[in-house]
């Protein structure tokens, strides 16, 4: 597997629209191929944040006196559960979003000019639409795109790259059923592809100034494309609810308050 950043112009909310910056900057595309792009590159190309001083205003009264900058508001406001910042020692910001647990509902504020840069509006689509286009430009039969971030782990130091949207493969390799290598039937052993890629694309876009937003990743033996987007009915299959989840005891154990998103069940 080949992971190779992609050098892009540097980007503020609004400068440009995602198309065109990849147009401007992925100079070719083979089948097989798989592009990473980051969630902020995707948020600001859609304009889609706060500039700090505008929410700062907005809860500068007696209703907000514990929240100056806002983020906590915004976070109430983005996520669709979120925790107390009272229950975290380190005033963590736990928070789901578009079934996933992210810090302060994946809202940052670094490379981001004076603003909250907000996730994508609707990562899926802005995925689908990217590969619809890139399949066009280079008369592809074969391409995956994945939109990332990056997230804490338990018990781990440092963020590590996940995938929040995908197309054109198949995200998680399930080899339920195959025998392992003394002939014993595997029984839960599914792979998490899609995340797996994203760690590698965030680990070589790196983090701080690097200004690579966009990663291409060739040559990868183990993924199963698809002719097509994802259904909703293939993307339900990715997640897992709260009460079904191996860490259910833990998710039970916490004081998950409901926010402003879009509220889908966790």
């Amino acid at each position: 597997m080949i992971v190779t950043p992609i050098k892009t112009p540097l980007i503020r909310a609004g400068s440009m629209q995602l198309l065109d910056l990849v147009d401007q900057t992925v100079e070719a595309l083979q089948d097989g191929d798989i592009l990473a792009v980051s969630s902020k590159i995707v948020a600001l190309c859609e304009n889609n944040v706060r500039p700090l001083e505008d929410i700062a205003e907005d809860t500068a009264d007696a209703t907000h006196p514990t929240d100056p900058t806002g983020r906590e508001t915004l976070i109430a406001e983005q996520a669709d559960y979120f925790l107390p910042t009272d229950y975290s020692p380190y005033n963590y910001h736990f928070s789901i979003i578009g079934h996933t647990l992210v810090g302060s509902a994946g809202i940052d504020t670094s490379n981001a000019d004076g603003h909250f840069v907000l996730w994508p509006k609707d990562p899926q689509a802005s995925a689908n639409n990217l590969r619809a286009h890139l399949m066009q430009r280079f008369s592809l039969k074969r391409l995956g795109v994945i939109i990332t971030d990056s997230v804490s782990q338990p018990m781990r130091l440092g963020a590590i790259g996940i995938t929040i949207a995908h197309t054109g493969f198949v995200s998680v390799n399930d080899n339920r059923g195959q025998l392992d290598l003394f002939g014993r039937p595997l029984v839960v052993s599914r792979a998490n592809t899609a995340s797996g890629l994203a760690a590698a694309a965030v680990l070589t876009m790196g983090e701080s100034t690097e200004q690579t937003p966009l990663c291409l990743i060739r040559d990868v033996p183990f993924i199963e494309f698809q002719d097509h987007d994802p259904t909703p009915e293939e993307l339900a299959t990715i997640h897992v609810s709260m009460d079904d989840d191996l860490f259910a005891p833990f998710w039970r154990s916490a004081p998950w308050q409901r926010g402003q998103g879009d509220g889908q069940n966790p």
